[in-house]
């Protein structure tokens, strides 16, 4: 090669000029390396947050689920699990936070101080979230979500049965589960969306819709209990017969009231059998066990068939106001429940 172009090619000085190469910038293989072990890391990183916020919240779940159960076999039915998984994800919880969030037992489950301020803390950030999601469904065709009912045994079997196929035909989306209970539930602290009752036994702070219209006492008895002890022609001869009683959740007995020239009277009827189930009084009416006060809505198909008897025109039986749908009163309330209540209303119009 000339000297002239070997020194140029080199860089060096060729006459009065000094020729350099030509910089191009190359990242050495280990700032390459480094770069691109960082930009793993990153995606890992991202990845393993993404997975431990999604475990974190499947665990906090399964602990408030627990908590607000007291029972591990409770919130794994509530939260479609099994109680091996419930128990693995509380324990985790446990483990991350380096706490104990329940005390277990063979018979109890109860939340340690630290799951009780927990659980305080983090149940109005989920009911927030809650109300988020469900407000999503304003932007669907037809309402979904998970209804939550806490309803008497009388009026889940006579008045609710009925409704049923017929809502669901309205609302496909919607998931019903309905709790029969005869005692009065604490609406808020068993996470329940609404419950079913007498406006008597609900709290003040409660919002009702007419779930029934208002209902018709009948007074019945079966024909062979009419054969044996024969038919009280008046209330007052109420008196000489053997009635069922019910029991009320408040300890008192369901008054048999009649109306006397408009004014309402109550019969002090005596009996040998005193039941908290009105079902099981219809039932021993039917048998001839004695005379049943009953909703005339809860007997109408054993009246129509014959198994039971109407003893007085129902000019002489008072109203009862019925049954009220009730919720606790709050700024925005899921989509399943106001699509019930909306349900509600169209009937009572």
């Amino acid at each position: 090669m000339p000297k002239a172009i070997a020194s140029l090619s080199n860089g060096v000085p060729v006459g009065n000029f000094e020729c350099r190469r030509t910089e191009r910038t190359f990242w050495p293989r280990r700032r390459i390396m480094y770069a691109r072990d960082m930009s793993r890391s990153r995606a890992a990183n991202a990845n393993r947050t993404l997975t431990m916020r999604g475990t974190n919240f499947a665990e906090i779940s399964a602990f408030l689920a627990v908590a607000e159960e007291a029972s591990f076999t409770k919130a794994a039915s509530r939260l479609g699990v099994s109680v091996a998984t419930l128990s693995q994800s509380v324990k985790a919880l446990e483990e991350r936070l380096g706490v104990r969030l329940l005390n277990r037992t063979t018979r109890t489950v109860a939340t340690t101080e630290a799951g009780a301020h927990m659980m305080k803390a983090l149940r109005p950030l989920l009911d927030g979230l809650d109300e988020v999601v469900d407000s999503v469904n304003a932007y669907r065709d037809k309402p979904s979500g998970h209804l939550r009912l806490s309803v008497p045994p009388p009026v889940a079997h006579f008045l609710l049965a009925p409704m049923l196929a017929e809502f669901r035909t309205a609302y496909p989306d919607i998931t019903v589960e309905i709790i029969v209970a005869s005692s009065v539930p604490d609406i808020i602290a068993e996470r329940l969306d609404a419950g079913v009752g007498a406006t008597r036994f609900m709290a003040r702070d409660m919002i009702a819709v007419r779930f029934t219209p208002k209902l018709r006492r009948t007074v019945v008895a079966s024909p062979s209990y009419l054969e044996r002890f024969g038919r009280p022609e008046a209330p007052e001869d109420l008196l000489k017969h053997d009635c069922i009683r019910i029991r009320l959740p408040d300890n008192s007995y369901v008054a048999w009231d009649f109306l006397d020239d408009g004014k309402r009277s109550e019969i002090d009827v005596s009996g040998s059998l005193v039941v908290n189930s009105p079902e099981l009084e219809i039932h021993s009416a039917i048998e001839g066990i004695g005379i049943a006060y009953s909703f005339a809505a809860f007997v109408v198909p054993h009246l129509a068939e014959g198994r039971l008897v109407s003893l007085f025109d129902e000019s002489l039986l008072p109203e009862h106001d019925g049954f009220h749908l009730y919720y606790p009163s709050r700024r925005q309330n899921p989509a399943a429940l106001r699509a019930l209540i909306d349900f509600l209303q169209s009937k009572h119009r």
